[in-house]
């Protein structure tokens, strides 16, 4: 069978999270792994409603194939939403629906990427970026995350690389470390950019999940020519709908983008388009993500409170102001993939860090979602957890 592979699969890592899930299956195992949304948020009354409206109203249209951008009413309503919020002058042209996120970072990848071509990214970094990024054989160029954002001095050093064709950034509650960048460090970012042709990817799942301040404003978005910015409403409505959307100021680039998607999908999943569209202009949307971070901040907030009561000193926590992830930090030369299978033994998983780093093994540290469980599951599994780290 090797024989038959293509380099570029073989360049693939398989998906750690997926292999987890598999696990998490058990009913008597706590996961804090997946970054999976709680399902009390999803809204399935005023979905079932909008279904049968859409069926009603649009008939064969909802099951008809249909355009590659993506369903207009739903690229407008996504062009008025970011110009409100964020000052943007986007039009419907600027917007091209995805089946998620993730396929978004795959089609931007086959646009722009030739083997060897230099891709920077955070570290770490969410793992499914760096796995589909890998299908297309990129040299990955690393820039440490640091609570307040990139090491600027690094970054600059990074820029000077040649063949650099993207950085890919998640500058609001960072998958995996739940960090957020400061309003100074986008700036400066954005100063050393700004005279620069790469495509700044700015992936932003988490965005509207803000527990605590002001939304700060995107680093591209508006200002630089080559600028992406990922959405989805996988977080806020439902995951299970797939869809996501990109945001490109660049209409040419989002064109060549369309050309991918078309040759890859045709379209996405027109039903959820129609689905989505309709919930989203018949209901209070933004009261409804009012009452998710509500949730999650509480389940954020039970989840510190039982690592300050379980955890050992020498094991550090960030602090999310939003967002569904936190780091957990181990003492020096603790692998937490070596802990995974003590872990699950006590019928508690996480995500080691491993996958989120490039070329770096026995990671001393770990990615814990706090969504998925009510506050005294949580408890419960940081509890076991602490037992763990004692034990050691």
């Amino acid at each position: 069978m090797e024989n038959l592979l293509s380099d570029r699969i073989k360049a693939t890592p398989p998906s750690f999270i997926r292999s987890i899930l598999k696990t998490a299956v058990n009913p008597d195992i706590i996961s804090f792994a997946g970054g999976l949304p709680n399902p009390i948020s999803f809204p399935q009354e005023e979905l079932l409603e909008s279904m049968e409206r859409i069926v009603k109203c649009f008939g064969s249209k909802c099951f008809q194939y249909s355009l590659t951008a993506g369903l207009p009413e739903l690229r407008q309503y996504v062009a008025d939403r970011y110009n409100k919020k964020f000052a943007l002058n986007l039009t419907i042209d600027n917007i091209l629906i995805t089946t998620g996120s993730q396929q978004a970072l795959d089609l931007i990848s086959k646009v722009l990427l030739n083997k060897g071509d230099g891709v920077v990214v955070e570290k770490p970094s969410y793992l499914g970026a760096i796995q589909a990024f890998s299908q297309y054989q990129p040299e990955f160029h690393p820039v440490e995350l640091t609570e307040n954002g990139l090491n600027l001095k690094q970054l600059e050093e990074t820029l000077k690389c040649k063949n650099l064709k993207f950085m890919y950034a998640i500058p609001d509650f960072q998958n995996p470390t739940g960090l957020s960048y400061s309003a100074e460090n986008r700036e400066c970012v954005y100063e050393l950019l700004k005279d620069r042709g790469i495509v700044l990817i700015e992936d932003d799942p988490y965005g509207d999940l803000r527990f605590e301040g002001e939304r700060l404003p995107y680093i591209g978005a508006g200002r630089l020519h080559n600028s992406i910015v990922l959405g989805t409403f996988s977080k806020t409505v439902t995951p299970g709908m797939r869809t996501g959307f990109i945001i490109c100021q660049n209409t040419e680039l989002l064109r060549n983008i369309s050309i991918a998607k078309e040759a890859s999908d045709l379209h996405s999943n027109i039903f959820s388009q129609y689905l989505i569209w309709d919930y989203l202009t018949h209901n209070d949307y933004e009261t409804h993500v009012a009452k998710i971070t509500s949730l999650y901040k509480k389940q954020a907030q039970a989840m510190m409170d039982a690592m300050d009561k379980y955890f050992p000193p020498t094991v550090k926590y960030t602090v999310p102001k939003g967002g569904m992830f936190l780091w957990v930090t181990l003492p020096d030369g603790v692998s937490a993939l070596d802990l995974f299978p003590k872990a699950k033994e006590k019928k508690v998983v996480f995500v080691p860090g491993d996958p989120f780093y490039i070329g770096t093994k026995n990671v001393n540290a770990m990615r814990l979602n706090y969504t998925n469980a009510d506050c005294e599951t949580i408890e419960e599994g940081i509890r076991r957890l602490g037992e763990l780290f004692k034990d050691l």
